[in-house]
């Protein structure tokens, strides 16, 4: 194999915008299914594609728990090193869960291409979308939170490192240097993001006369394009994941009643902890909401999934409890996948309201069956956000006159 790896060059900052060629390894441990993480890594490939990656293969083991040095038992690093080795191209391995600085060491030492875990793939994916000084700030904060207990690990050109005498030198020092240089980051960028939080919520207070709904959902789900439909705007919409990191708010206005609408970054499975705090200002947008939309992808063979991926995010940030519309978006999509072209309309309309009244009864909040693509049955979505706002200008200016 002819392959020059220098595992003690300077990391890259993320994936090259260039096409990459990729491997994918996932774990089935912790009472997980194959077939569930066969799902997981399919939207790992969806993310890898996203940030510019094209995926190859996939490994999966079976294990009781990760190997605390390789995270994957011997047997089968050697048959994925057997498999880098038969494919030069292959420049690129992607675990679906996190690593440790001192396994993605040890990984890099014996395959000898870039390792990156779900986390840094997705910090990357975030660095490439982020557009607004805020985007950028949080971008880097976030990595440089998921990089600080990393730095041991990652120092693998320091050869000094396991202690004792005749071992003790500068390089525990630089790592020290290092340590600190990047807690003052960190506490710098903190206040830089406070003081953005600050001008943001001055904002939010200017605009409290009127209610306020966001858009929330797993990443991919339409968001963005039910957000161009309803409030008639051009906001930025693709079919990968991550498209929209900051929040865009519109003033929409229904039958003579007004609300402001936003469009918030979508959620996914395992966000990062550290993507989460960071991004606790643009958050903040669902968090002070009067309403939110949650958008699903009802196509998706693993909706339901996400609806409960996107209530324990809205757990963390507080505002599971706010009055909720699920949104079951790509309705034509289901249709597509699911119904027999033998089937008559009524069969498919009695198969379609014994799915909508199950969801709703599960879930426990009303819901829509709609298309934002086709713009099928956005009249009754009106209908609902518009019943939904009218009761909230009642209870929060029970005393006004309003205009409709």
């Amino acid at each position: 194999m002819n392959k020059e790896w220098n595992i003690t060059k300077a990391r890259s900052k993320g994936i090259k915008a260039e096409t990459e060629h990729a491997v994918l390894v996932g774990l089935v441990y912790n009472l997980q299914t194959e077939e569930e993480v066969q799902e997981y890594l399919n939207e790992l490939e969806f993310l890898a594609l996203t940030a510019g990656a094209e995926t190859r293969k996939r490994f999966v083991q079976k294990l009781p728990h990760p190997d605390p040095r390789t995270f994957i038992g011997k047997g089968k690093m050697e048959e994925i090193k057997d498999y880098l080795d038969r494919h030069e191209e292959i420049n690129l391995v992607i675990f679906d869960d996190d690593l440790s600085g001192k396994q993605v060491s040890i990984l890099e030492t014996n395959l000898k291409v870039k390792i990156v875990d779900r986390s840094s793939l997705i910090l990357d994916i975030f660095a490439q979308r982020a557009q607004t000084s805020q985007a950028r700030t949080q971008v880097e904060l976030a990595q440089l939170q998921y990089l600080l207990p990393r730095l041991r690990g990652l120092w693998s050109h320091l050869e000094r490192q396991q202690g004792g005498i005749g071992m003790r030198g500068p390089g525990e020092k630089e790592i020290e240097t290092d340590r600190r240089i990047v807690r003052d980051k960190i506490s710098l960028l903190k206040k830089q993001l406070e003081k953005i939080d600050r001008q943001a919520s001055t904002q939010r207070k200017n605009r409290d006369r009127l209610i306020r709904v966001s858009l929330v959902g797993y990443t991919n789900v339409g968001k963005s394009t039910l957000m161009n439909v309803l409030s008639k705007s051009d906001v930025f919409a693709e079919d990968k994941l991550f498209a929209t990191l900051d929040t865009t708010v519109r003033k929409v206005v229904f039958e003579n009643v007004p609300f402001l609408l936003s469009d918030t970054v979508g959620f996914i499975r395992k966000l990062p902890h550290h993507l989460v705090e960071s991004f606790k200002s643009t958050l903040d947008e669902v968090r002070e909401s009067d309403i939110l939309l949650h958008v699903v992808d009802i196509g998706h063979p693993r909706h339901e999934d996400h609806i409960k991926t996107v209530n324990q995010t809205l757990q963390e940030l507080g505002a599971r409890q706010k009055p909720t519309l699920l949104i079951f978006n790509k309705i034509d999509l289901y249709r597509q996948r699911n119904f027999d072209e033998l089937l008559d309309n009524q069969t498919k309309a009695e198969i379609e309201s014994d799915l909508k009244s199950r969801l709703k009864n599960e879930f426990e909040v009303d819901n829509v069956f709609i298309s934002a693509i086709s713009k099928e049955n956005l009249d009754e979505l009106r209908a609902k956000v518009i019943a939904m706002v009218k009761q909230e200008y009642q209870v929060r200016y029970p005393y006004e006159v309003q205009p409709w």
